[in-house]
């Protein structure tokens, strides 16, 4: 059986089922073992196809209605009002619905998969929200399109899921610099290496920052999950992949869906 983790505020939603899910319970094997959903990867298509109609039984829908759209590290969002061929997915990083029975989903492996609701108006969203994603809001133009589907800001509960922490994302100056010329404010999610008083490295802040994002956007309720992909082996994780020098990796998905 896959293994997730849950929200507490999206939890206390009644007419929802959402899941964080890690890379167990899964049929790949090898550096994909065992719950990888990425079709990007190298892994067994038939092994990816199996591992996502797993979660999407734990979810509450048919294989077809878990829908994940290739992911390009962009603001881009698209609203979804019935399933689409896996061939067929469209270039954004964000979805949006009102309509039961689908169940949205973000692939990830070190970036910060959000999930939103508002119960009162019936719409969910996800988002993918890596730096440029977050950087280049992604997630506020997720709360743009539940608005246009009846959602309200001040409603609306949103959990970050398990993403990379600040103790392993280190990043070089010029990554620095991106964020403070955009706000010099953003300063704040960055701590100096403690190699050495020369050293130009810094670590950064995503799941801070993304919650910042969201609490800037309105949205009141941000729950962290706190977990962190490159320390926690039973996710999967970019940068330790490459740190190992290991030939490539599995994608963690985080999905929500409203129930039929």
């Amino acid at each position: 059986m896959p293994a997730a983790k849950g929200s507490e505020l999206l939890s206390e939603i009644p007419n929802i089922t959402h899941g964080f899910f890690s890379r167990l319970g899964g049929v790949s094997e090898g550096i994909y073992a065992s719950l990888n959903c990425g079709f990007g990867s190298d892994d067994s298509t038939e092994h990816v196809i199996e591992n996502r109609a797993r979660v999407a039984a734990e979810l509450g829908v048919t294989p077809q209605s878990l829908l994940t759209v290739y992911q390009i590290h962009s603001p881009n969002v698209v609203t979804v009002t019935s399933p689409w061929n896996r061939d067929d997915a469209p270039e954004a990083d964000a979805m949006v619905t009102n309509t039961p029975g689908i169940a949205l989903g973000i692939l990830a492996a070190d970036c910060g998969p959000v999930l939103f609701a508002d119960a009162e108006a019936g719409v969910i969203g996800a988002s993918h929200a890596g730096w440029k994603g977050a950087f280049g809001g992604v997630l506020g133009h997720t709360l743009d399109e539940m608005e246009r589907l009846g959602a309200k800001r001040n409603r609306i509960s949103a959990a970050i899921g398990p993403c990379i922490s600040q103790q392993n994302y280190e990043v070089g100056p010029e990554f620095k610099e991106r964020f403070i010329e955009q706000d010099p404010l953003w300063r704040r999610f960055f701590v100096e290496s403690p190699m050495s008083e020369s050293s130009d490295r810094s670590y950064f802040d995503l799941p801070g920052f993304i919650a910042a994002r969201l609490a800037d956007s309105g949205v009141e309720q941000v729950e962290r999950l706190n977990v962190c992909t490159y320390a926690d082996e039973t996710f999967f994780s970019y940068r330790r992949t490459t740190h190992r020098g290991e030939a490539d990796y599995g994608r963690n998905i985080s999905a929500i869906a409203l129930n039929a």
